[in-house]
């Protein structure tokens, strides 16, 4: 199922993707919320007419760097021996078709496409054997990264996290096992061109490694984001740009960049 979070009339609602032609595509509206059982209600409105909205408002997003080995390679950096977290706030995120607005303390961002793990249930200290029990589903990300500032002061927070550096989408496909999400097309163009494409089986440490990681030192909460890594390919984005992330069996994730202001 995918389940996308939408604004109609002022209302936000979750819903049930329904239909394969993009311009006939409907929402079923749930009863409820996707971290519980839930319902479908037979009322349906055409995605056409509705507002798509980032598929989770995450308390928290959980980044793992260099998780590609090429990619570390590309930025002249080591691969680490076990996994490396980095945080984004929730006011990093943003979701389909919403403006990447260039922070003006940078002159060179890059994007990054990512798969994103979406939490289905409050956790923490998850044995390798149970983390498909706590994953709601996956959704594509651009861990959008103010490079010369990253590069300038040594740690990521502002880098990573400042507003906007965190779009999400378009929905949240909860269709896809452990071992289908562990090998699946990540790519990315911008304008058009193709300049990320890789699979998620190039994975340094798989998502089971990182869940695992990641609860041994904390909780997580239903709605919660981790970010897997990106592939090679990474580069500047100017505004004006669109750029589209699409991951084999999710859909496609576009943003523009657009001057902050």
């Amino acid at each position: 199922m995918r389940i996308a979070r939408f604004s109609i009339d002022g209302n936000v609602a979750f819903g049930a993707v329904e239909g394969d032609k993009p311009d006939e595509l409907v929402l079923d509206i749930i009863k409820g919320i996707p971290f519980a059982d839930f319902e479908l209600s037979g009322t349906k409105v055409p995605l056409s007419k509705v507002r798509l909205l980032p598929p989770v408002l995450p308390n928290k997003v959980v980044a793992f760097g260099r998780n590609y080995a090429e990619h570390a390679r590309e930025l002249g950096n080591e691969v680490p021996d076990a996994p490396f977290a980095f945080f984004k706030p929730s006011t990093s995120v943003i979701g389909p078709g919403d403006d990447i607005q260039y922070p003006s303390f940078s002159e060179d961002v890059h994007h990054e496409a990512e798969l994103a793990v979406v939490i289905g249930r409050l956790c923490r200290e998850v044995p390798r054997e149970r983390v498909k029990d706590v994953i709601l589903g996956y959704t594509c990300a651009n861990d959008i990264t103010a490079r010369d500032v990253q590069k300038r002061e040594k740690q990521w927070a502002r880098a990573k996290g400042f507003d906007t550096s965190c779009p999400l989408g378009p929905w949240v496909e909860t269709g896809l096992d452990l071992e289908t999400a562990s090998d699946l097309t990540v790519q990315l163009t911008v304008n058009g061109q193709q300049r990320q494409l890789g699979r998620t089986s190039e994975m340094i440490h798989s998502i089971e490694d990182l869940i695992v990681n990641i609860t041994e030192a904390m909780t997580l909460l239903p709605g919660d984001v981790i970010l897997t890594g990106t592939p090679a390919g990474v580069g500047p984005l100017a505004v004006g740009d669109e750029v589209a992330v699409t991951i084999e069996g999710i859909g496609t994730l576009t943003n523009k960049v657009v001057k902050r202001g």
